[in-house]
């Protein structure tokens, strides 16, 4: 059986490729490894001369089915990346999945329920007309719809009701990510001065932010759990096997789940049991943060929390469709000191209404709040965010 080729594109936009590498892409190479298909993977990030080493591999490889995942600012380099392909071997099957894919499928499916061929539409034909198949939400068994020879030209896996969908008891019983086909070391993350690695709980954000991607799309919206005790044996195979006792928990919002308290206890015992000293960071929603949640972080030593605040305009707070107000985030801020976890408060400006007066809130709550750290982005407007593909054209401008 010829080897099939995963790649994960390089991510030029992010300042340092080797922090956290691709946990999909692994865990779709974890599960075809594990029906016996071989698996070679290509790791493009942080590589500045990518399509001299996609050539160089092209040269000698005798795969004929290759596999890429993208997000939005991943897909220039996805294209040159299937331009090489095409190049060497323009029988080849090239598909695409991940999170670019999913979002315009999703926000294709919605404009077509509307009778609308908008921008979404245009994007979806690009997809479809550059890439053989499509891959939209769950690959991990979308992947062997997708290599069959005669496979549909989108295999969407992103709906409930699917057999490729991945349901909680699906989700804990998938092979952990293929770990061991990246260069783990060459991944630099510390939590405290600890060495980390990253992993996934949980799928999911219930909420509908405008700003975010994927708000159209259930494989972005509902949530999936592992069992609280999967979730552990992962925790103690990379400690095992890498030797690491850092963890960031990459999920979008610990506490939507509602066995949190339970899996922080369980991370306390499992610490105890191994006689390790882990430390955490993990993403938590400010308006559902509780004691009882922060006290079981601190004993389970989570030191750090991310938190997507945003804002510190109730008026920006409403217009984005945060579903938490100023109040609210304040109250976080204040139950994460009590418990004594520091908080990096994530800010963002550039959304509708914005203004100097709006901004001048967000300065003077981080003044006031004075989380332990924060950062700001500008907000940019990626297809699959209601703000892309929710729009609509100005009355002076065409539609497109």
């Amino acid at each position: 059986m010829k080897p099939i080729c995963l790649i994960n594109p390089v991510s030029s936009f992010l300042l340092d490729e080797r922090v956290f590498m691709s946990l999909g892409i692994l865990k779709v190479a974890a599960v075809m490894e594990s029906r016996g298909y071989p698996v070679e993977f290509l790791d493009l990030s942080g590589i500045s001369n990518y399509e001299e080493a996609m050539n160089s591999y092209l040269s000698t490889s005798g795969c004929t089915i290759f596999g890429l995942t993208a997000t939005t600012p991943q897909l220039p380099s996805a294209a040159k990346i299937l331009g090489a392909i095409r190049d060497h071997n323009p029988r080849a099957k090239v598909i695409i999945g991940g999170p670019h894919a999913t979002m315009i499928n999703a926000a294709y499916k919605r404009e077509q329920s509307l009778g609308i061929d908008g921008r979404a539409a245009k994007s979806f034909r690009q997809l479809t007309e550059l890439f053989v198949v499509v891959v939209s939400g769950d690959g991990e068994d979308a992947i062997f719809k997708a290599i069959e020879p005669l496979s549909p030209k989108v295999v969407d896996a992103d709906d409930p009701a699917s057999s490729l969908w991945l349901t909680n008891e699906r989700f804990t019983e998938l092979p952990f990510p293929a770990r061991h086909l990246v260069d783990v070391d060459s991944y630099q993350y510390s939590i405290d001065g600890e060495r980390a690695l990253s992993l996934i709980a949980q799928l999911g954000c219930p909420f509908n932010c405008g700003f975010c991607g994927g708000r159209e799309s259930a494989a972005f919206r509902r949530i999936r759990i592992r069992s609280s005790e999967n979730v552990i044996q992962e925790i103690v195979h990379l400690y095992k096997e890498y030797g690491v006792k850092g963890f960031m928990m990459y999920d979008d919002e610990l506490n939507v789940n509602p066995n949190m308290v339970e899996l922080m206890n369980l991370i306390s015992s499992a610490q105890e049991d191994l006689g390790a000293d882990f430390r955490l960071r993990g993403f938590m929603k400010s308006q559902l943060l509780t004691d009882e949640q922060a006290e079981a972080m601190y004993r389970a030593v989570f030191r750090w929390i991310l938190v997507g605040f945003e804002s510190g305009s109730p008026r920006i707070l409403k217009n984005i469709n945060k579903r938490a107000t100023r109040e609210e985030n304040t109250r976080c801020m204040e139950i994460a000191g009590r418990h004594g976890l520091k908080v990096k408060a994530l800010m963002s400006v550039g959304h509708p209404g914005e203004s100097e007066e709006t901004i001048r809130a967000t300065h003077d709550w981080l003044l006031e709040a004075a989380p332990d750290k924060f950062d700001i982005s500008i907000i940019t407007t990626y297809p699959g965010s209601l703000y892309f593909d929710h729009t609509v054209p100005h009355e002076t401008e065409e539609s497109t």
